[in-house]
């Protein structure tokens, strides 16, 4: 989620390669893959002012136009797997998120991206009081402060769902 050219920057040296490792293990193992993007639209007339995040944000960045709103090249969507843009932290915020899971059929949401204490804890947030199982991938996450990413992966998630390893998470797909 979010792993944009934008924000990729936010992440510590090392991420990209295992948010890579987890996009490979999940379609390896044949799961569905929903790539989740920060899209506004041009002039951000989908923002508001009092939103301390989204309305500070310089009206022409992550709009269509904005070459910073693509996903980044290495967690590329392939052929087949769904982009859902979002206008708000949450993953669900939106869009129309919600449907394409019920559509697939897809009850535990595997997360992972940029950052631990934006995207990551919204969704899984928002995801556990919408009845989803939850997985956060700790390795898989990235956060600008590393303490805070500690905090959430070792106490915050663990009381909604679960947290797992990419290499924990791949284990237990073979079974």
């Amino acid at each position: 989620m979010d792993v944009q050219k934008a924000t990729i920057g936010q992440a510590p040296d090392g991420y990209l390669s295992r948010a890579v490792h987890a996009l490979e293990t999940a379609r390896a193992a044949g799961l569905p893959v929903i790539h989740i993007a920060i899209g506004l639209r041009p002039g951000h007339v989908d923002t508001h002012p009092r939103n301390k995040l989204f309305g500070a944000l310089p009206p022409e960045v992550f709009t269509p136009d904005d070459p910073g709103v693509a996903i980044h090249p290495d967690v590329a969507p392939a052929d087949g797997e769904i982009v859902v843009r979002k206008n708000r932290v949450s993953a669900f915020a939106g869009n129309d998120l919600r449907q394409i899971l019920a559509a697939q059929d897809i009850t535990h949401l595997v997360l992972a991206g940029i950052a631990t204490s934006g995207v990551v804890l919204s969704t899984a947030l928002q995801a556990a009081d919408l009845d989803y199982e939850v997985t956060v991938l700790s390795d898989a996450c990235a956060d600008a402060n590393p303490a805070l990413h500690e905090t959430l992966v070792n106490d915050v998630f663990t009381r909604r769902g679960r947290t797992s390893t990419i290499d924990e998470w791949a284990q237990t797909l073979g079974s």
